[in-house]
């Protein structure tokens, strides 16, 4: 990692993940491989960013730490990359259980449990899966129909988050200035 540290993927620490380096890798992994309007590419710390807000949206009253849980949902990514699910299921090695291990050792890292209770899961989930319904549909050219069939419909009461692509060095700086403000 830039930071120094060597981290081990098949056996992470929690002593070798600093915020600087997931900050730093996830502003240069794009989403949707890269298959987005705008002159940068719609970058996971930014996506993120995003998740946090929408699960906010969907659960006012989430706790700071949940908030936290939300913003590093996809913090794996910072050394592994952004694979969409269906290539995930076809890799030969078990890439869950992988990501599964650096996410675990990632929450260690910042006071959070290893494993997030389901009710935290499912908040996650859902506000992950809104951020890429309001991705599709801004950033990626889907249709809104198009969208709802690999989706699902945004609940209403949703404000959908006006979404624009950022150099990497403001991807990363937007997403460490969220992770300072929710671990303060």
């Amino acid at each position: 990692m830039l930071s120094g540290r060597r981290l081990d993927l098949l056996d992470p620490s929690p002593l070798d993940i600093e915020i600087e380096d997931i900050s730093h890798g996830l502003a240069r992994v794009a989403r949707w491989n890269g298959q987005t309007t705008g002159e940068h590419a719609f970058s996971v710390a930014q996506h993120c960013v995003v998740v946090e807000q929408l699960a906010v949206a969907l659960a006012p009253r989430l706790a700071l730490a949940g908030r936290l849980a939300a913003l590093l949902h996809d913090a794996p990514e910072y050394v592994i990359g952004d694979l969409i699910s269906p290539f995930k299921a076809a890799v030969g090695i078990d890439y869950k259980d992988l990501e599964h291990r650096l996410l675990s050792a990632i929450h260690i890292r910042f006071s959070l449990p290893a494993r997030l209770s389901s009710e935290l899961t499912a908040i996650i989930k859902r506000a992950d899966t809104l951020s890429a319904y309001f991705e599709a549909t801004q950033l990626a050219g889907f249709s809104a129909g198009e969208a709802r069939r690999f989706f699902g419909t945004p609940p209403k009461g949703i404000k959908p988050p006006k979404l624009t692509t950022l150099p990497a060095g403001e991807a990363q700086q937007t997403f460490l200035d969220r992770f300072r403000q929710l671990s303060a």
